[in-house]
Order: C-alpha cells, then structure tokens, then sequence
C-alpha cells in the first residue's frame, strides 16, 4: 500500500487535515503530521471510521531531526508527501523583530526544504513520487504588512521550482499550489466572528484539494508545476 504524508494538518475544517481525508479516498495510507497530537488524532479516526488508512505524528516542521521521523514512521513506499505548514505573519519591516522574521522563514521555507528533502532521500530511488507545496498570494507579489510571509512564501516556491527541475529527471513531479485568498474554514472562522458574511470571498477547501488531487494524477509526459487558485471575485 503506497503512502501519503502529510505535514501541517490541523483542525478538521482546514486545508491539512482535508487533504488527508481526500487522499485516504485515494487508497493511500495517510500519515498525517502536524503540532497538535489532538488534532491529529481525530483526522486519523475519522479516514478510520470511512473504512481509509491512516496514522498521525506530531512533529515541528524546523526541526530537522522531527522531519526525518515523521518518514522513517512512513515507511518505504511513499508516493505522496505534502507540505502545507505556514501561517499567515503580517507586520511592518520598520517594527519588526529579527527572531520574527526568521521565524516565518523557518516554519514556511526552511521547514520545506527539510521536507522535501526527506521525501526525495525515499522517493528518488524507486523514481517515482509526488511533492506537492501549498503556495498563497505572497508566493507571487510582495504586499505592504507581509515583508516576512511575503519572502518566505516567494523562496518556498522558488525551492519548489528548482526540485520540479533537478528531479522531474529522475522521476520526480514537483508541484506548487498558489491558494490566493482567504480559505472558508475553521481558522478563519475563530478570527473572524462575522465570517458568513464574507463567504463570497472565501475560497471552498474542497475544490483546492481536488487542485492537489489534479497534480497527483497527472501523467508523467503531461506534468504541472504550478495551479493557481481563487475566487470568481477575486482581484489578481
């Protein structure tokens, strides 16, 4: 049975943990990888209870030595491994702390590197596997408040980008989601009590994962880097 793992899984109405159910659908063991043991534990015992496979490993994604459990845990035959760590860090460069810059480079960029490393290590032998790499607006343009998350975002997709060429070769599809605008879940929710209200300008969970689910089942002669995706009314 082959395996996906999945790192940056939260609560169940989040991008992480939805995307480990639609693979479970698959016919793939999920590994679902995140900070909150909780959390994890319920994404697990729901594919469970849907007749999926599934297994959780709490883990910080800049820690070097976490990451390369979370795949040794996994085991040899992973076909799939997805990074969706990052949170949004606003705030202006005059006011910003050194450590909070370095910060969101290390949870979104530097723990991606991590990550793929770790899955290349298992996947480039048997040549063959799919690294896929959740983008935002800020992978794409700088915005004034997001010096940090802008940077991060912008250097995981170029670290994305030079993976897709130096391992396409060897058998490797490399992929990069740009989720550009507020996603309709749990998070947004808690911030922001008024949520319904903005629905319009939310985008749906589902159909950013089947975005995932598009990149995974692409032909090797056929092979995406990137999608983008927003809504119908979104400024771009």
């Amino acid at each position: 049975m082959h395996t996906a793992v999945i790192m940056g899984v939260g609560p169940d109405r989040g991008l992480g943990a939805q995307l480990c159910k639609r693979f479970a659908k698959e016919g793939l063991h999920v590994v679902a990888a995140g900070r909150t043991p909780a959390s994890l534990d319920a994404v697990v015992a729901d594919i469970e209870a849907a007749g999926g496979k599934a297994s959780s490993f709490a883990a910080d994604a800049t820690n070097e030595v976490d990451v390369a459990a979370i795949f040794e845990h996994a085991g040899p035959n992973i076909d799939l491994a997805i990074y969706n760590a990052g949170n949004n860090s606003p705030g202006r460069v005059l006011e910003m702390e050194a450590d909070y810059f370095e910060k969101s480079w290390r949870v979104v960029c530097y723990g991606g590197f991590l990550f793929g490393r770790e899955a290349l290590r298992r996947m480039v032998p048997s040549k063959r596997g799919t690294i896929l790499f959740t983008g935002a607006s800020a992978s794409l343009r700088g915005r004034a408040g997001y010096g940090a998350f802008n940077s991060a975002k912008a250097g995981l997709r170029t670290l994305a980008q030079a993976m897709a060429k130096e391992y396409g070769p060897e058998g490797i599809h490399v992929g990069h989601v740009v989720v550009d605008g507020a996603v309709d879940g749990d998070k947004i929710r808690k911030r922001f009590p008024d949520a319904d209200s903005r629905r319009g300008r939310m985008l749906d969970i589902e159909g950013i994962v089947e975005c995932f689910a598009f990149l995974y089942r692409q032909h090797h002669k056929a092979w995406s880097f990137e999608v983008d995706v927003r809504t119908s009314v979104e400024n771009w």
